[in-house]
């Protein structure tokens, strides 16, 4: 399994956060919109995530709960039939719910950038440290730190979960 380490954090200032990653960025932001339906699965998240070009990437990843920098296991296979695929799945496992955003991506160093509009919830900032295969999780996480800081990111900002606890802890499933 490919792995990263990730930072999740509330945003408080979009405009400021835009420039402060673009300042650091190797190039323009890309906009991504983007929607992640969520599977009820045994262990771990299973999403597929759609792209209004009809294309979509199904994702398995592991990580824990945890406020601050952790590391992420995952697996990703992308498919041309998302719609076929997202039926079968939610058939079979069942639909937890979906995950509306439109992300700006912005590459610092090995480290992927996203500021998050996301839908009913507002926004925020993800960090993702691409591990190569001799880093350690602890190197992941010390590219993390310097970055929040950089891009002025507090401790009482960070949440623990992906977006979807938090529509659900709502009484949202995004659906």
């Amino acid at each position: 399994m490919r792995r990263n380490v990730e930072v999740k954090a509330r945003l408080r200032a979009l405009a400021q956060a835009r420039a402060q990653a673009q300042a650091q960025a190797q190039a323009q932001a890309q906009v991504l919109v983007q929607a992640d339906t969520f599977f009820r699965v045994p262990r771990g998240r299973l999403k597929l995530r759609r792209s209004p070009d009809g294309r979509g990437e199904l994702i398995f990843y592991e990580r824990p709960d945890a406020l601050g920098p952790k590391l992420s296991c995952f697996s990703i296979t992308p498919t041309d039939d998302a719609d076929g695929l997202e039926a079968v799945l939610g058939q079979a496992l069942g639909v937890l719910g979906v995950v509306r955003k439109e992300r700006l991506l912005y590459l610092v160093g090995q480290t992927r950038v996203h500021l998050d509009s996301v839908e009913g919830l507002g926004d925020f900032l993800e960090l993702e440290v691409v591990l190569t295969e001799e880093q350690t999780a602890e190197d992941g996480e010390r590219v993390a730190r310097r970055l929040m800081k950089e891009l002025g990111v507090e401790e009482q900002d960070l949440i623990s979960g992906a977006y979807l606890d938090l529509l659900l802890a709502k009484g949202e499933s995004g659906s």
